[in-house]
């Protein structure tokens, strides 16, 4: 069984925000699985799947992205899981626009949802699959930055971007991480 989180922000004015891409993925996923329906656990909207053969269990946290830890925690802990079997997608502002990276392992590298997490499972030894926002203009607050919306360019290189993701995170489980990495990296 794989635990797969989705970093974002909860309601309606997050929605489609670049600090919401984790959701995102997260919800392409769920379309592609097929799964029964979304429930509310462990401070969660979580989703149990089968891809291929194995159990997946789709979850996005609502408890704000600086939070994370709060839900990735007990979520890990309702499952029985491990963090070899976690992996989490978030946004990145030091990778390009729409370049995604798979890493086995690693630290926060600033990302206040990631610290959570690792703060609170006690350890970074879990997968992680970041997707590349940018970074904006000097003049541009980081946090107005990542709260807004993509731009009508930027669009379909983030929609291809998505579905790149979808699909690495596929491959990770069908053919395992380094594949994923070999493949999208």
């Amino acid at each position: 069984m794989m635990l797969i989180v989705g970093l974002g922000n909860p309601g309606a004015g997050y929605a489609k925000t670049r600090h919401n891409v984790g959701f995102q993925v997260i919800d392409r996923l769920a379309g592609d699985f097929c799964p029964a329906g979304w429930r509310l656990r462990c401070r969660s909207l979580v989703m149990e799947a089968r891809f291929q053969d194995q159990k997946v269990v789709l979850a996005k946290p609502q408890t704000y992205m600086n939070n994370s830890g709060e839900a990735v925690k007990p979520l890990l802990r309702w499952y029985g899981l491990g963090l070899a079997e976690l992996l989490v997608i978030c946004d990145d502002l030091d990778l390009p626009l729409g370049q995604i990276r798979i890493r086995k392992k690693g630290g926060h590298g600033g990302h206040r949802g990631l610290k959570s997490i690792i703060g609170a499972v006690g350890g970074n030894e879990f997968a992680r699959l970041r997707i590349g926002i940018g970074r904006p203009a000097p003049e541009i607050d980081v946090v107005q930055w990542v709260l807004g919306r993509f731009s009508a360019a930027e669009a379909p290189v983030i929609e291809e971007a998505l579905a790149r993701a979808a699909r690495a995170v596929q491959i990770l489980l069908s053919e395992g991480i380094e594949r994923a990495m070999n493949q999208f990296n």
